[in-house]
C-alpha cells in the first residue's frame, strides 16, 4: 500500500489544493437528497467548481456522503469527477462526533467506511473530529460560530475513549495507506494547540496528525492563543490542512471581540508564516480551501491561487 508519510514530494504547480463542498446543502430545496441526484445533477453541481478554475475536489459529506453511496452510484460519481477533469486527494468529515454519547459507535463504523472508500478511490488523507451537529441556536445565528456549541466531556474516561477509537482508526488507515488530520474544533479535546498536540501524542501513530484549521479557533467571540503560537505548536503535526482566514479585532478595555471571514491573505493568520514553518517540518499533505460567506467558491479560488505563491517551486523552476 501507500505510504502517505513519505508520498512523492509535491511542488506548487503539482500541490493538490482542493475545493470544499460547505456552499452547497446535502437537502436540496425541494425535499430530496444529493445523496439520491442523478449523475448529471452532481455533474451541475460539480461544474461551478470546475469553472472556479480548481482540479481538485473534497466531496465533504455535507454535501455528499460517498462512502455511503452504494458500488454502483460510486463508480457513477467517480465518472463524473473524472470526466470533469477532477481528482479527490482526501475526504472531510463534518459534524461527526466519534464519541457522541448516542451516535458515536455508529460514526465511528461510518469513519471505517470513509477510509476504505478514500483508499479505493485514490485518495491519500481523511479529516475526522470530535465536534457535533449545530444547536438550533446556533442554526438561528447569522454566524454559527458567536454562539456555544455541544463540547466534550471534561472526564478522563471519555478522553480515553477518543484516544482509542481514533487510534482504532488510524491503524485501520495505516493499513490501507491512508493519513488521519484531527480537525481542531472549540471545546473538543483538540480544541487548543496543547491539548491537539497532547491528543495525537496520546494516540501514538505516524500517519494520525493534526488538521490545524486555525480559522475555527480565532473567529470565536472569546480569547483565544496567539495564531503564531498556535501555528508553532501544530506544524510538527501537520496532516491535510483546512485553510480559511478572519479578520479579528479585540477591544482590550471591554472585552469586545468582532470576526469576520476574509480570504487567506488578508486576514489575522499570516499564511505565508505559517506554511513556511510547516514545510520546514516536512509538511507534504493535501490541503482544502474553504469560505464561509459571499460566494464562498470564488473567494477559495482566491485562496488557491494565493496558496501556490508560498508553495516550493520544482528544483529546476527559476523565479
Amino acid at each position: 500500500m501507500p505510504d502517505p508519510i513519505h508520498a512523492p514530494r509535491y511542488t506548487r504547480d503539482t500541490w493538490p489544493i482542493a475545493a470544499a463542498m460547505i456552499q452547497y446543502p446535502n437537502i436540496l430545496p425541494d425535499g430530496r437528497s444529493v445523496q439520491d441526484q442523478a449523475p448529471e445533477d452532481w455533474a451541475a453541481t460539480l461544474a461551478d467548481i470546475v469553472d472556479a478554475g480548481f482540479t481538485e475536489l473534497d466531496p465533504t459529506d455535507a454535501w455528499l456522503r460517498i462512502a455511503d453511496l452504494a458500488p454502483a452510484r460510486l463508480d457513477a460519481f467517480m465518472g463524473v469527477v473524472k470526466g470533469l477533469g477532477l481528482t479527490i486527494p482526501a475526504i472531510s468529515t463534518a459534524r461527526k462526533n466519534l464519541i457522541d454519547p448516542e451516535r458515536g459507535s455508529e460514526m465511528v463504523a461510518y469513519a471505517h467506511r470513509v477510509i476504505d472508500t478514500a483508499a479505493g478511490i485514490g485518495a491519500r488523507s481523511v479529516s475526522l473530529g470530535l465536534f457535533g451537529g449545530l444547536t438550533e441556536a446556533q442554526k438561528k445565528a447569522l454566524w454559527f460560530w458567536t454562539v456555544q456549541g455541544e463540547s466534550n466531556p471534561d472526564d478522563p474516561d471519555s478522553y480515553a475513549l477518543a484516544v482509542a477509537r481514533v487510534r482504532e482508526l488510524g491503524r485501520h488507515a495505516e493499513d490501507v495507506g491512508i493519513e488521519i488530520a484531527l480537525e481542531m474544533y472549540e471545546d473538543t479535546y483538540i480544541g487548543t494547540a496543547d491539548g491537539t498536540v497532547r491528543f495525537v501524542t496520546d494516540v501514538g501513530l505516524p500517519n494520525v496528525g493534526i488538521n490545524a484549521d486555525l480559522g475555527n479557533l480565532i473567529r470565536l467571540h472569546r480569547p483565544v492563543e496567539h495564531w503564531l503560537r498556535m501555528v508553532e505548536k501544530t506544524m510538527p503535526f501537520a496532516r491535510y490542512w483546512h485553510v480559511k482566514n478572519y479578520m479579528r479585532t479585540e477591544d482590550e478595555a471591554t472585552g469586545l471581540v468582532v470576526t469576520a471571514p476574509t480570504s487567506l491573505e488578508l486576514g489575522l493568520i499570516n499564511y505565508r508564516t505559517a506554511i513556511r514553518l510547516a514545510l520546514s517540518y516536512g509538511f507534504n499533505s493535501p490541503f482544502l480551501c474553504e469560505h464561509y460567506g459571499g460566494d464562498g467558491i470564488s473567494v477559495s479560488a482566491t485562496n488557491r491561487n494565493y496558496l501556490r505563491t508560498l508553495l516550493p517551486r520544482a528544483p529546476e523552476a527559476k523565479p
